[in-house]
Parts: structure tokens; sequence; C-alpha cells
């Protein structure tokens, strides 16, 4: 495997990610707001007279969306470059499913990413997008 190969994929796929949602949270009113999740799941780990400000959360958020977003995208490189986009699709689909899907079984609440039909496919959509963009960087980056 090749490391930076992997690497640059999944920070390509989890930048478009995280570029789509930030975007469109502020613009689009049923966006997802998969930063909700972020933030709630960061601040279920914290012991409770840890705090945080919303901005400081905020951040934390952003950087663990994308360090594991990047982690997971970055598995594109695991196939053949030809399979990149096939893969890349798969990891992006498998993603945004999850993202709709688990939430309200892991404590998070549903409304984040679940509140609306059009929430619903815009999770699946941007968490493809974001497969898509590092299946691609990686067919590119090995021919």
């Amino acid at each position: 495997m090749d490391s930076f190969a992997a690497t640059a994929s999944g920070v390509v796929g989890a930048t478009t990610l995280t570029l789509l949602h930030e975007t469109a949270r502020k613009t689009v009113d049923d966006a997802p707001r998969i930063d909700l999740l972020g933030k709630r799941a960061i601040s279920k780990l914290l012991p409770d007279y840890l705090s945080p400000s919303e901005e400081t959360l905020h951040k934390a958020s952003l950087v663990g969306d994308i360090m594991s977003n990047a982690a997971y995208y970055g598995l594109v490189s695991m196939d053949k470059p030809k399979n990149g986009l096939r893969n890349g699709a798969i990891l992006g689909l498998a993603a945004g499913i999850g993202a709709v899907l688990l939430p309200g079984p892991l404590g998070l609440g549903e409304a984040p990413s679940n509140r609306t039909t059009a929430t619903k496919l815009m999770t699946i959509g941007w968490y493809l997008a974001g497969g898509l963009a590092a299946g691609l960087t990686f067919k590119l980056l090995k021919r």
C-alpha cells in the first residue's frame, strides 16, 4: 500500500465532505448537522467538570471529523487504482447510510442527519461525494 496515496486520497475525501457540510449547514434549511453529532459525541466522552466553549467544541469536532474521515476514505487505496471510483462510492454510501441510521442508537439523536427526507438524502449524498473524491484522487495519483 502506498501510504502517501492513501493519506492524500483520504484527506481529499474528508475535505470534500467537510466543505459540503460546512457550506450547506449555513445556507440550506434541511441541511444535515453532522457537526452537532460530533459535538455531542465529544461532550459524552468528556468528564462533567470539563465543558469547552461552543467554538472550541466546534473546532474539535471539525478536526475529529476530518481525521477520522480521512482515515476511513483512505481505505480506497486497499485495492487497485482502477477500482478507486467504485470503492470510493461503496465507502461513501456505507458511511452516508451509517450517518443516517446510527446516531439514534448511539445516543446522539436522530434529527441532525435524519430530520427530513431531504436531510437524509443530503447526508448520504455528501458522504458519497467524499468517497468519489477519494477514489478519483487515488486513481489519478496511481496512474
